[in-house]
């Protein structure tokens, strides 16, 4: 999955744009999305054992790109301001690449990132990459539903 070097990979006809997993001086792995013009635009803070978790994780991302919100706040040491899409965990899901000199400009590359995120084409993940801990969950028919469950499904097939 990474090259010799160790430095990751790219997918396959993703030459200056799109997803890339590049794997940490700590031997794991993270996942950063670029512009079509090879500027790293949002990079992942958190950290994968493996390229296909890297890969399911910017994956779950994608699928909820327009769900997502972002706070944006000044850079701890120095000028400036960065998004961040608050994750689960102690450290965010996802943040933006660089510190914006003004708030509006960042709101709009926040804007950017999530039009560009949601372009992105589906990662075909096998399951050999990913631990079982990590498979997606089968989606229960209405009708297997267990008595007392409730279904977060719209009636309306979105």
């Amino acid at each position: 999955m990474d090259d010799a070097s160790g430095r990751g990979h790219t997918a396959a006809g993703v030459s200056r744009g799109g997803f890339r997993t590049e794997r940490a001086p700590d031997g794991r792995y993270r996942w950063q999305l670029k512009a079509s013009n090879g500027r790293v635009v949002a990079i992942t803070s958190a950290l994968f054992e493996t390229p296909g978790e890297a890969e399911r994780g910017f994956d779950v991302l994608r699928l909820g790109a327009a769900e997502l919100t972002a706070r944006i706040t000044h850079v701890r040491d120095g000028i400036g301001w960065i998004w961040v899409v608050p994750g689960s965990r102690t450290l965010p899901e996802v943040r933006s690449s660089r510190a914006y000199e003004r708030y509006a400009t960042c709101q709009n590359a926040f804007r950017r990132f999530v039009v560009l995120l949601a372009k992105q084409p589906p990662r075909d993940v096998s399951a050999r990459d990913v631990p079982a801990r990590e498979l997606p969950r089968r989606e229960l028919p209405l009708r297997e539903l267990p008595k007392g469950a409730v279904s977060l499904r719209r009636t309306d097939d979105r």
